[in-house]
């Protein structure tokens, strides 16, 4: 049996025998973690995404995420109808979200603005003690044209990320099915044009996988450019999450290790189930992950 089927076999074992109440209570002051040094052993973090709860006022989606013990939450603009970010916005501001949290014990770790884009919720996210926003990118190109509309696209969101600069924020770029930044060619054309501080990636593994991309390859490539990671795989459903799917996720958190990524790592899903279903199947992501992480960071 080799090593891929034992670990798939020791976590369904493991993940059979676990209860999915509450979990212990998230740790405050998170973001960004230090930098590993020497021998001191990589943490991983983890957060999740409100959408999951889009059905639900973001007060009880923060309620949900503290609960299930995640460290930090994503808070979603009006994609697919979800209402939490606009709903801070007008109803919360920054401080009431700042309050919200530390009820919750939840750190804020980004603002994801696919619906709106960052620039009409930069003051908000530096108002609420800054964290990374999360966009899409332009438009796909001739791989001969890679490196000059890569440099062109920099050239263009140097005001956003001095915006980024202005609110001591960062602001990441996810990759997608036919955008600009897509495959992992694509990502070292990124991390070499880009010369913004505050600038960098937001990885998706269910897109690289959607074209036979390495993941891991993309993490190191990222490298300390990576300032987001979906756990997310490419399947239908709730399959999609840590844990539910095929995916063995052990190499993409010795990669995130060995890469030294200081952000958490963010299970998400499209589509989400309602919301007692969706607690449930991210208890098993989580613990899912946190095998993972023992068997891929050595002590």
């Amino acid at each position: 049996m080799d090593g891929l089927a034992e670990r798939s076999i020791s976590r369904r074992r493991f993940l059979a025998g676990l209860s999915c109440g509450a979990a212990a209570a998230a740790t405050p002051g998170l973001l960004p973690a230090a930098k590993t040094e020497g021998t001191r052993r990589w943490r991983m973090r983890l957060s999740t995404s409100s959408i999951h709860f889009s059905k639900l006022p973001i007060e009880q989606a923060c309620e949900r995420i503290a609960k299930l013990g995640f460290d930090a939450i994503d808070i979603w603009s009006a994609h697919a109808g979800c209402p939490h970010l606009d709903d801070v916005a007008k109803r919360l501001g920054g401080e009431g979200l700042k309050a919200l949290l530390a009820k919750h014990k939840l750190e804020l770790y980004a603002f994801s603005v696919y619906a709106g884009g960052y620039r009409r919720y930069a003051e908000l996210l530096g108002k609420a003690g800054g964290g990374v926003a999360i966009q899409g990118c332009a438009g796909p190109c001739k791989p001969s044209e890679l490196a000059s509309r890569m440099k062109k696209f920099m050239e263009g969101v140097k005001p956003l990320a001095e915006l980024a600069e202005k609110h001591d924020s960062y602001l990441a770029i996810e990759n997608h099915g036919g955008s600009l930044l897509s495959g992992v060619d694509s990502f070292k054309a990124f991390v070499d044009a880009n010369k913004h501080k505050r600038l960098g990636i937001a990885l998706a593994p269910y897109h690289l996988q959607g074209i036979k991309a390495s993941v891991p390859e993309a993490i190191r490539i990222a490298g300390k450019q990576l300032l987001f990671f979906y756990a997310w795989q490419h399947a239908g459903g709730v399959a999609q999450l840590p844990g539910h799917g095929k995916t063995d996720f052990v190499p993409w958190i010795a990669a995130l290790a060995k890469a030294g990524y200081r952000w958490p790592v963010n299970p998400f899903m499209h589509h989400e189930p309602a919301p007692d279903a969706m607690s449930k199947a991210l208890a098993k992501s989580r613990d899912y992950l946190r095998l993972c992480y023992e068997e891929a960071v050595p002590k």
